[in-house]
């Protein structure tokens, strides 16, 4: 199956990235639209609570609006980050760490995007089941969790470069 290519106004950082380095390069502001919708959610509660003339308490509902609103902060963050990995939001500051990570990695002869375990097929049944579905968050999350080689990028612009003398 070929891979989809995507026309985006920054560059192209990882089709696919595993989730432990989406988490690794959130941002500041990530972090901040995270906790503001973990108070946004049991706040609106509590004023939906004011309002209402029949003065049921909430208490319950706010613990519960309390978990909602931290799952729901945390997949507005995950999808904020992964945004800027595939070239849809600025990702100056994400391209420079992966061409720093990647580079290390390549001069250390390890595997670019780690090693794995799974065989060929399971890691492109992963890819294909994985990829853009920080879009989808909304039906079913789903997050990579299986190192593979398939990233819609060019892994020779990470060979280390030979110094000359």
């Amino acid at each position: 199956m070929p891979t989809k290519v995507v026309e985006t106004p920054y560059p192209l950082i990882d089709a696919d990235p595993h989730a432990s380095r989406v988490l690794r390069y959130f941002r500041l502001s990530d972090y901040a639209w995270w906790a503001g919708a973990t108070g946004a959610f049991p706040a609106a509660l509590y004023f939906w609570d004011m309002a209402d003339p029949t003065k049921v308490k909430l208490r319950t509902h706010l613990r519960l609006g309390g978990l909602l609103g931290f799952a729901g902060g945390f997949l507005l963050a995950y999808q904020r980050s992964s945004f800027r990995f595939w070239g849809w939001s600025e990702n100056k500051r994400e391209e420079e760490m992966d061409r720093e990570e990647l580079t290390d990695r390549a001069r250390q002869g390890l595997p670019l995007y780690g090693e794995s375990d799974q065989p060929a097929w399971v890691q492109g049944a992963a890819y294909r089941n994985s990829a853009f579905s920080q879009l989808k968050f909304n039906i079913f999350p789903m997050f990579n969790l299986v190192n593979h080689p398939h990233h819609g990028t060019d892994p020779a612009k990470y060979k280390p470069q030979e110094e000359s003398s």
